[in-house]
């Protein structure tokens, strides 16, 4: 196998290249790692399974609380209030991070530009800032070296 980065031969198991330091590309741990970041589909799927099962849950809760347990309604309201606060600050969570990961996405887009316009400028500026070719100092001394052929004059 040989490096991608410079092309010199690379020994079999290594995951790195001894010669330039790039990383080979049949090394042992190259294994696809998953991002941490949930997708935007999960998130919305997530939230509105909790308002539909939450709302549901509540309910049967209710029930429960006035036909089992036959507690008065001041209590039964008071178990539900905490079980539909529960319920919004897990929504709130899941809004939270839908609205992180566009922010960030926006964000990653502003500084790929930001980067790309920093990196033209500076381009510019080192053209800019060049001097003008100097002539080579071995170009006058090859030709005084060069035979001189002069026609002899016989007459």
């Amino acid at each position: 196998m040989y490096c991608s980065a410079c092309g010199v031969a690379l020994a079999p198991g290594l995951s790195y290249c001894n010669y330039c330091g790039a990383k080979s590309p049949g090394a042992k741990g190259d294994a696809v790692s998953k991002s941490p970041e949930v997708r935007p589909e999960t998130l919305v799927g997530a939230m509105v399974f909790t308002f539909v099962f939450g709302l549901g849950a509540i309910t049967l809760l209710m029930g429960m609380l006035k036909a089992v347990l036959r507690l008065e309604g001041g209590l039964i309201l008071a178990f539900a209030m905490i079980c539909f606060l529960t319920m919004l600050s897990l929504e709130a969570v899941f809004i939270r991070l839908l609205f992180r990961r566009r922010r960030d996405a926006e964000q990653g887009s502003n500084r790929a530009e930001f980067k790309r316009q920093a990196t033209t400028e500076l381009d510019e500026a080192a053209v800019r800032a060049l001097p003008d070719s100097v002539p080579s100092v071995t170009e006058h001394t090859t030709r005084t070296f060069e035979p001189i052929y002069t026609e002899g004059k016989s007459k």
